[in-house]
């Protein structure tokens, strides 16, 4: 798209930013397939944005996987306002379990929202949602660890289907978290209201991640990896829902929200990073002899074989900075898209996994009192994982890896009523994470009071 073009549908953005931050956003129509708006005198006027207008750096990803960061406003000019005393539109909030593997407490909870999805079209979002959801768990570390995921469907219902800027930029329509391509003059970027997303995340159990799925077979997404929500969630991803290659930037944005991975690209003009050692695990100003000496970041993964081709070392140029910082691995997903996370980053996904979800979880609460005539059964998510039992300390060896028992097989000895402690303890054995301090994470116990009889 020539500069042009570039610059006149950022006009347009900004003059509908405006009317938004000044009371003019259109209010809720009857929900239904309406017709797009075509034209920018549709919209309510031609002014720039308010100043003060907050924005944040977001990332935008192209058709040919590279990735760069652009300054996004935090507030659609798109975002449906439902006036006061108007009642909510049948099913908008409602939300659906795709995929349920426990109780949220002892999960990673991913809450999927649809945008410019009109009220016959909720199915559709759930089927694209999904999609979605079965392109991110193609992806290692995912592909082992989706037992350890619920993911919730929120419904967003919209007067209008699909989303401005899809199929050109003079195409606009209002939807009800304001999703737009063409964001900040960049046309594969998917912007969002950043509070509507919050409102409609809410509803659900639990928000831990947060993707947004535009009714849109267009190309493009956002990464939104500065927010920090008090419901919990970290960063949004937007992607389009009728896109067979957007769940790429979803796994991308992951990198940054659960495996709090540092992006590993860099800008030509950014110069040379003079600052102190990031905290990121995949970002270093140390070179390989200088890790190997420190025992400290990836070190441990000097020299391997990484399943994004290659080997393990420290290759100059991450951070935005081409200069002065080191990536573990030539080009992974946290560079490109169409990649695979490098073994430090995968170490680090696992470990954000298990710093929302547990590897053991049973139906049986712990703590319940149980007796000799009882059943116990537990459950783990995670293929491969190791099951010890305890009685009073003492390892029963006879039942390694048994996630069902009968009480009276453990042929408790005493008085009736003394209580026993029976402790299973569940360890991910994975050669995947190798930090001592990151394996701590990796094991998880429950105990349970356990006497010959009632009473």
């Amino acid at each position: 798209m020539h500069r042009t073009a570039a610059r006149t549908t950022t006009a347009l953005l900004a003059a509908a930013l405006a009317a938004a931050l000044l009371g003019s956003a259109p209010a809720w129509a009857a929900p239904g397939d309406r017709a797009p708006t075509d034209q920018a005198a549709d919209l309510v006027s031609a002014a720039a944005p308010p100043s003060g207008t907050a924005t944040r750096p977001v990332e935008a990803f192209a058709e040919d996987g590279s990735i760069s960061r652009v300054q996004a406003p935090a507030v659609s000019p798109f975002l449906t306002v439902r006036p006061q005393g108007v009642a909510p539109v049948q099913g908008d909030g409602d939300v659906t379990p795709l995929v349920r593997s426990g109780d949220p407490a002892t999960k990673l909870d991913v809450v999927v929202i649809g945008d410019g999805y009109s009220a016959q079209e909720q199915e559709k979002f759930r089927t694209d949602a999904a999609e979605k959801w079965r392109e991110v768990t193609a992806v290692e570390p995912y592909a082992t660890y989706r037992g350890l995921f619920n993911v919730w469907a929120v419904s967003a219902v919209s007067p209008e289907s699909g989303v401005t800027g899809d199929p050109d930029q003079a195409t606009v329509r209002h939807t009800a978290l304001g999703s737009y391509f063409w964001c900040d003059g960049v046309e594969r970027l998917l912007c969002v209201d950043e509070k509507a997303v919050e409102r409609y995340a809410a509803k659900a159990p639990q928000a831990d991640l947060v993707l947004v799925v535009a009714n849109s077979a267009k190309y493009g997404g956002a990464g939104y990896n500065d927010v920090k929500s008090p419901l919990g969630y970290e960063g949004i991803a937007t992607v389009a829902g009728g896109n067979a290659k957007s769940g790429q930037i979803a796994v991308h944005e992951t990198g940054h929200s659960l495996g709090k991975l540092a992006d590993e690209y860099a800008y030509d003009g950014q110069g040379t990073y003079q600052g102190a050692e990031p905290a990121e695990p995949n970002i270093s100003t140390l070179t390989a002899d200088r890790m190997r000496q420190q025992g400290s970041k990836w070190s441990r993964w000097l020299g391997q074989a990484s399943p994004d081709g290659g080997t393990v070392g420290t290759y100059e140029g991450g951070g935005y900075y081409p200069t002065g910082l080191y990536r573990p691995t030539e080009n992974s997903i946290m560079r490109s898209l169409g990649r695979e996370f490098n073994l430090p980053g995968r170490e680090a996904m696992i470990a954000g996994f298990y710093r929302h979800a547990t590897p053991l979880t049973s139906p049986t609460a712990e703590g319940s009192w149980l007796t000799g005539a009882d059943r116990l059964a537990v459950d783990l998510p995670v293929p491969g994982t190791r099951l010890r039992w305890y009685l009073d300390g003492r390892e029963l060896v006879a039942l390694r890896d048994r996630t069902a028992l009968e009480l009276a097989d453990l042929k408790l000895t005493g008085p009736r009523w003394r209580p026993h402690l029976l402790t299973a303890v569940a360890t991910d054995p994975t050669p995947d994470v190798a930090d001592p301090a990151l394996r701590t994470n990796l094991t998880a116990s429950l105990t349970w009071p356990v006497t010959r009889q009632a009473g």
